[in-house]
């Protein structure tokens, strides 16, 4: 099942760092939440749009957005990943890949690897529906940032 605009978003809770678990589900309902799934860290088209959401972040920080990145890493990549890059939200580990399935962004295979996320982006509102929906079938493609942004800018104003 894929997630579409106007559904309801699960809430979860996802590692952060071995043994630090962050609990977006309390978020979801009353904040605007902006879920980034990506396929791996430290990949090169991963790396840019996380670095890319980093070098803007003060546009989704002005917002008052909850940023989360996801990928199916361990709690023990994406904490690096997080802390090599200087990505200033958290890098969540979806390793069991609870998260992304019931999502609906799970590649079959890619690269020869079975069950990686695909690159995509949820925003949530604060009545908890998915306000925007962005899923690419292509790893290598990136999502467009002010597109996004302006998504984050609207689920502010409108709740």
């Amino acid at each position: 099942m894929t997630m579409e605009k106007g559904d309801r978003a699960p809430g979860f809770a996802l590692p952060s760092a071995p043994g630090h678990e962050v609990d977006v589900g309390r978020l979801i309902g009353s904040e605007t939440v902006v879920l980034l799934f990506f396929p791996l860290a430290f990949s090169p088209t991963c790396t840019t749009e996380l670095c890319a959401f980093r070098d803007r972040w003060d546009e989704f920080s002005e917002l008052d957005a909850h940023v989360f990145a996801i990928s199916v890493d361990s709690p023990f990549v994406t904490d690096l990943f997080r802390r090599e890059e200087n990505i200033p939200f958290p890098v969540l580990s979806d390793f069991n890949r609870d998260v992304a399935e019931r999502y609906g962004v799970l590649y079959d295979e890619l690269l020869g690897l079975e069950g990686v996320g695909k690159r995509s982006v949820f925003v949530i509102g604060r009545e908890g529906r998915v306000v925007y929906r962005w899923v690419s079938d292509d790893p290598g493609v990136e999502p467009d940032y002010d597109v996004v942004r302006d998504a984050v800018r609207d689920a502010v104003h409108t709740g």
